[in-house]
């Protein structure tokens, strides 16, 4: 199995904060992008493909060819960072055996039937209850928008006072 340093769900995927921050904190030399819709959209894949760090390798599957992907072996160097847009991509990998414990949540934009939850994440009731479903599921999900800001736990966010 591929060694996974980060999952994150962050639906602007790669940017700036991914390439200054989270590859060089986790060293991380490849991004792996788990989502069905770009996995057909071969201009964005290439825009995304560009805005990656030279030596960081980028492969974009749809989330069952993603778990595909992770669950083969690879070298020992191999260090990938797992990026998804929204939760439920994360559930359908780990429904598809990839053994995740951790999640962090990046940005997550408002758009029409979400509600803001903090300054970077809205989320819709479904994309809630998924995330909810995750912690039940004994995920460590964790807000935290830069590896030197303290994360957050999602509970404290979605559904504690």
């Amino acid at each position: 199995m591929r060694n996974i340093v980060l999952a994150r769900i962050d639906d602007r995927l790669i940017h700036g904060q991914i390439v200054t921050s989270w590859c060089k904190s986790t060293s991380a030399n490849g991004i792996l992008i788990a989502d069905d819709v770009l996995s057909k959209d071969t201009f964005t894949q290439r825009l995304l493909k560009a805005a990656a760090p030279p030596d960081v390798t980028v492969v974009i599957h749809d989330v069952s060819g993603a778990a595909t992907y992770l669950l083969e072996e690879s070298d020992a160097h191999e260090r990938w960072i797992l990026l998804t847009k929204a939760p439920e991509a994360m559930e359908r990998l780990l429904d598809a055996g990839i053994p995740l414990t951790k999640i962090i949540l990046g940005g997550m934009g408002m758009k029409a039937g979400r509600t803001r939850f903090n300054k970077n994440v809205s989320a819709s009731p479904e994309e809630a209850a998924c995330m909810k479903r995750l912690v039940e599921r004994g995920i460590d999900m964790q807000y935290q928008l830069v590896p030197r800001e303290l994360p957050v736990n999602i509970k404290k966010l979605l559904w504690e006072d």
